[in-house]
């Protein structure tokens, strides 16, 4: 099947920003969705993560599992995320000929991911708390000139949340929480332009020599940036001593990204635009925003205390990608708004996951996952190889004393065979990628 994407000049900074928001994480969690906020978690695929008591992530994870801590905890918390994306297919031009280069490297990296938080219990059944965390972004990279460079480069994309959470025992086996997000997203991207085929596409310029597809490329890079808002509820029910069910709920964050265009125009294209007082203003660095809106979460979790050393736990949640209809990009030069359809829809995550207390001083954990993709073949590009994937899952935590425990984490994560085949201004993308991510994480939490 060919997908056909109907666009103009005009749309390569919506394919940049639409693509770069939606490819930088695709090997984590779906669409560009991080869970990397604990080590302890994610030793167990992240089961049970609403419910369970323990990790001071609870901050952002379910607030109202604060009121289960006492006194004050610190926790710091490092995932490297090794991922690699690489692309085995081919492009063809305008005319049906093959694009020049090769197929990009490895598009991914090695990339931190650090979480800090804090929680303050205090005497009267309140609960206090703070974290950083990073729930979206990741970096990627294709080498220069490569088949795909007219859909992708690069694509940077760093989304950091400030949560302030408050909870409260209502009795001595239900608790509520609420918290507010301040969060600041950060995008860099860029792509290739082929003005040849754009040229090609005016008879009036079809004559020109360059005006034939990969005779006259040239490059875009933007950069925007914006505050949002949102907030988090949750709530922590434990009916018996040995089972905990959590609930919790992040909104909606709207951004009205604001940035600039850096456009690299060749000399011979540049005169002919400028050659014409209607086209003179097209093509020119400025300024640009682009409303983005990251997706609601439902999380659902449970834990069992089968035994006084085995703990079983699982968690579902619904993150509602529907949400993310388009990105439209607005110029403040004369060019016409720019729209990129998306048309995701709403994904399930799905995990099980056990830890078995070996000693006074190890507990080992384990956990396998199913994470969906809210993408499909008809609106993947190569900014998006994403699809369904599973995780797999091994954790530890060493008690090294009564105040401090040290916590290791590893995740592989295989997702299903993405392909993509799309057609973008006459270039035709078709193939598959062959990708995985490895996850390596420690932590520590210290109690005072």
């Amino acid at each position: 099947m060919r997908t056909t994407t109907h666009n103009t000049s005009f749309t390569v900074l919506a394919l940049g920003i639409a693509g770069a928001l939606a490819f930088a994480s695709n090997a984590h969690a779906s669409g560009f969705q991080l869970k990397e906020n604990s080590v302890k978690s994610m030793g167990s695929a992240f089961a049970g993560t609403a419910a369970k008591t323990g990790d001071s992530s609870v901050v952002v994870n379910n607030p109202a599992v604060m009121t289960q801590f006492e006194g004050n905890t610190f926790q710091v918390d490092v995932t490297a995320i090794d991922l690699s994306y690489e692309f085995k297919g081919s492009a063809t031009d305008a005319f049906g000929r093959p694009v020049s280069g090769g197929q990009g490297g490895d598009a991914g990296g090695i990339t931190p991911v650090p979480a800090m938080s804090y929680i303050r219990k205090l005497d009267n059944g309140v609960a206090l708390g703070a974290m950083v965390s990073a729930p979206f972004g990741l970096k990627t990279e294709y080498e220069d000139g490569w088949v795909g460079r007219y859909f992708a480069h690069t694509s940077d994309v760093r989304i950091v949340d400030l949560t302030l959470s408050g909870a409260v025992d209502l009795s001595d086996r239900f608790s509520v929480g609420i918290g507010a997000i301040i969060s600041r997203a950060d995008v860099t991207l860029s792509k290739s332009v082929d003005f040849g085929t754009l040229l090609y596409s005016n008879p009036a310029t079809r004559p020109l020599p360059f005006a034939q597809p990969q005779a006259a490329d040239g490059f875009i890079e933007v950069e925007g940036s914006k505050t949002g808002f949102g907030w988090l509820v949750g709530a922590h029910f434990r009916p018996t001593d040995t089972v905990a069910i959590g609930v919790s709920y992040r909104s909606e964050i709207d951004y009205e990204l604001s940035g600039t265009a850096d456009w690299t125009v060749p000399g011979n294209v540049a005169a002919v635009f400028g050659a014409s007082p209607l086209t003179a203003p097209l093509f020119k660095d400025g300024d640009v925003k682009a409303d983005l809106t990251t997706p609601s979460v439902l999380s659902v979790g449970a834990t069992w205390d089968a035994t006084e050393r085995l703990k079983l736990m699982a968690s579902w949640a619904q993150t509602n990608w529907s949400s993310l209809r388009e990105v439209r990009i607005r110029f403040d030069n004369p060019d016409p708004d720019a729209v990129e359809p998306f048309e995701w829809k709403d994904t399930a995550f799905s995990s099980i996951g056990a830890e078995y207390k070996l000693n006074d001083a190890w507990t080992l954990r384990g956990g396998v996952a199913f994470d969906e993709t809210p993408t499909s073949l008809e609106h993947r590009t190569p900014r998006l190889p994403d699809d369904d994937r599973t995780w797999y899952s091994v954790g530890a935590t060493w008690q090294v004393s009564d105040a401090l425990d040290v916590n290791f984490g590893f995740t592989h994560i295989k997702p299903d065979d993405p392909k993509v085949d799309i057609v973008n201004s006459g270039t035709h993308i078709v193939g598959p990628f062959d990708g995985s991510a490895n996850l390596y994480g420690v932590s520590a939490q210290y109690r005072f």
